[in-house]
């Protein structure tokens, strides 16, 4: 008298047909994995492509973000907030044209009218230095109590350089306005100077000789970040604006830094452009005749060549899949052969073409998705070894590519093991049962 109703015959029907093909999958795909037990090597050799592109997939996932990450973290340590402005674009590298080679540099005018014209630059910071060469600035050669640095990176920036640039001071102190004004012959040092030169020495106090003009060290610099851990660049030796002047009156090649306020990043450039364009007599239709450089504007450019270098590793990894997806293929259509016998046999008490079909399809998929899964187990313990010998390169497997690695992988499997799985299903009972 209590019995519960019964569910309608058309929901029991469904569920018991769901239950059916879902323990007809788990079967097949225990089937197939039998299979591929039986036959260790053979299959290791035939998902040998499949495994090696998943590798090549995680492992340029893998530098190319921690290249990315390294790349932001440098940037942001040179300032979010600070434009820099120079008579050519500064970023990737590129064949001047004529009229690039032939531009006016900046101007000290040119960066007091930033500083007096520009609402939203809070600070403006000038440095003056020998023409720029093809890999940087001009070598210089300092000297002290013997000892040689040929590779010095000499010049002349104002007292707003420290709080702009992303230096720091380690000792002593920086440059004032007073130092600038009155010309005196100080120098603050970087990093690798203060080792080359002074290992085991306080340098500041000391007179250093650069390129024949005698300095006094007031300061010395902690060691900048560079893109790949601490610069093997950080040469620079500072002296004041006007003292630098004093010992090159010719020179003229000017970069300016301007710090924007806080939140108006795109008014102050828009501000800076205007008024140099104004400047340099730019007309409204002609582009500007120098550049204007941000930090999102370097990561920018980063992320356009790797993009590049990472299109062609996919390319060359997809070459491998490629190759793993045709052995699949070729391997599922031996077994077909193999195993005529079998698919009469499995017919004759009752299977169906689907079951038949699954049973290959999933064994394909097995065999490309446990390729895969090498693959990327590979790829992260490569990623693992670089971070653990390259420490400045913070490798780190970004969870797309694993999920990228894996669909792609058993993708392949699907792909490529249709052929034979439709193969062995549409085989003939009667005749499969005589195959010899």
């Amino acid at each position: 008298m209590n019995d519960l109703p019964s569910p309608p015959q058309g929901v029991r029907g469904h569920k018991t047909s769901m239950t059916t093909s879902w323990n007809s999958v788990g079967e097949n795909l225990r089937l197939a994995l039998d299979t591929l037990r039986a036959h260790k090597f053979r299959s290791f050799l035939t998902v040998l492509g499949v495994f090696i592109g998943t590798t090549t997939v995680i492992m340029v996932a893998s530098i190319i973000a921690g290249l990315d990450k390294q790349l932001v973290d440098a940037a942001e340590q040179f300032g979010t907030r600070v434009v820099w402005i120079y008579k050519l674009q500064m970023g990737a590298p590129h064949k001047l044209t004529r009229e690039e080679r032939l531009r006016k540099p900046l101007t000290y005018d040119d960066a007091q009218a930033i500083k007096e014209l520009c609402p939203d630059v809070e600070e403006v910071s000038l440095a003056i230095f020998g023409e720029l060469e093809e890999f940087g600035l001009p070598p210089t050669t300092a000297r002290y109590k013997g000892r040689e640095m040929a590779g010095a990176q000499f010049m002349g920036v104002d007292a707003a350089y420290l709080s702009i640039s992303n230096s720091s001071l380690a000792d002593g102190r920086f440059f004032t306005s007073t130092d600038d004004l009155h010309r005196r012959d100080v120098a603050v040092i970087a990093a690798n100077v203060v080792q080359q030169l002074f290992e085991h020495e306080d340098p500041v106090g000391k007179t250093l000789d650069v390129d024949g003009h005698a300095l006094e060290i007031v300061g010395t610099l902690h060691k900048y970040k560079g893109f790949l851990g601490d610069s093997p660049d950080d040469r620079d030796i500072f002296v004041p604006y006007w003292t630098y002047k004093k010992f090159y009156p010719a020179a003229k090649d000017h970069f300016i830094s301007a710090l924007a306020a806080r939140g108006r990043m795109d008014e102050a450039q828009d501000e800076i452009r205007g008024v140099l364009r104004r400047r340099r007599h730019v007309a409204p239709s002609d582009p500007d005749n120098f550049g204007i450089s941000t930090a999102d504007s370097f990561i920018s450019d980063f992320r356009a060549i790797i993009g590049s270098v990472a299109l062609v590793m996919v390319v060359i990894s997809s070459i491998g899949l490629l190759v793993g997806g045709i052995g699949v293929m070729d391997i599922m259509l031996v077994s077909v052969t193999e195993r005529t016998r079998e698919i009469g046999v499995r017919k004759a008490v009752g299977a169906r073409q689907r079951d038949i079909a699954w049973q290959f399809l999933l064994e394909a998929i097995a065999l490309t998705g446990s390729g895969g899964l090498m693959g990327i187990t590979f790829g992260w313990l490569l990623s693992l070894l670089i971070r653990v010998l390259v420490p400045s390169l913070p490798s780190t497997v970004p969870l797309w590519s694993v999920v990228a690695g894996f669909v792609v992988s058993t993708g392949i499997g699907l792909f490529f093991g249709l052929w034979p799985a439709l193969k062995a299903a549409r085989l003939d009972p009667i005749i499969a049962l005589r195959y010899e």
